[in-house]
């Protein structure tokens, strides 16, 4: 049977009188990915710092491997490791001196520092940088590092805050060929992304929040399929044309107006063709379905601060 490493039951997290998480339930699975998803100020980031007791739950229950956040945390931050989206690595010390100095806060014996401090500069590839100053390395170099720090102590869970944020291509594809690593050997990943394709490709499970609330949660496979279909048709429509074609496609098909694209999601048992026949001459684009699909679907496509 599945066994629930962090479950969240009625959670509230209130600053003044303003709920930035809002009665939200929801249980992570031991070894799963589960993400969380959402524009800016959906309260992702307040329900991470509950999980790993930076912040105190105003209401509800917050439990981690059976352990109270807020009558345990000392024992729960034993079983996590965190990435927050601000690295916080000293630039004056090497990556090898900033492990063993963050080992000091973890209570470490030094002879188990040390030996973890090797471990995790190997696993993250930093051998050749070891002996660098922090400010010395590339951005994707200072992430791996701090993801090295978060496993310093061994976790259990790994709590990800906007991991890949700001890295090239090739770094994120590190990270991420990492982190499905670290799920494969029993790992349980807790991650926030605002990236739609790295959710898609590391999460098992997944919610999309806002203002506060969760709005949907399953599979990203899942997710596609009952919100968006198997297919996008993406167009560009002239204003003098946009109410002709939104007259053609009430009731034949589902679609999404952004300005003045308009996604037409196609379901199984749909025939695209006679959409493309119908819109002949105009700017098309085809394309599979994505979580992006899903997520400009639910949350809207308004721009949040």
């Amino acid at each position: 049977m599945a066994k629930s490493i962090i479950s969240a039951q009625s959670l509230v997290k209130r600053y003044g009188t303003k709920n930035v998480v809002d009665d939200i339930r929801f249980e992570v699975i031991e070894g799963e990915c589960y993400g969380l998803l959402g524009p800016n100020g959906a309260g992702k980031t307040s329900t991470m710092r509950m999980i790993y007791c930076s912040t105190l739950p105003s209401a509800g229950e917050l439990r981690v491997d059976g352990l109270s956040v807020v009558e345990d945390a000392g024992q729960v931050k034993a079983k996590l490791g965190v990435v927050p989206q601000m690295d916080g690595l000293d630039p004056s010390f090497s990556v090898y001196e900033n492990l063993i100095v963050f080992s000091r806060y973890l209570k470490m014996s030094k002879i188990y520092a040390k030996e973890r401090a090797d471990h995790v500069i190997a696993e993250m590839g930093l051998g050749e940088h070891r002996n660098k100053k922090v400010e010395e390395l590339s951005g994707g170099l200072k992430r791996r590092l701090s993801i090295a720090r978060a496993l310093l102590n061994d976790p259990s869970v790994l709590i990800l805050d906007e991991p890949t944020t700001g890295l090239d291509p090739q770094a994120r594809l590190w990270i991420w060929e990492l982190l499905s690593k670290l799920k494969k050997k029993g790992k349980t990943l807790v991650l926030t992304t605002h990236y739609m394709e790295e959710a898609e490709k590391l999460c098992d499970r997944l919610v999309i929040m806002d203002n506060g609330k969760l709005l949907i949660e399953g599979s990203p496979k899942k997710l596609i399929e009952d919100l968006v279909g198997h297919e996008v048709i993406e167009t560009q429509v002239e204003e003098a044309d946009l109410n002709k074609t939104l007259k053609y496609l009430e009731g034949k098909f589902e679609y999404q107006k952004i300005n003045d694209h308009i996604r037409v999601f196609i379901r199984s048992g749909q025939d695209g063709k006679q959409l493309l026949e119908s819109m002949a001459g105009e700017k098309i684009l085809i394309r599979r379905a994505t979580l992006d699909d899903v997520f400009l679907k639910v949350s809207g496509y308004e721009l949040r601060d």
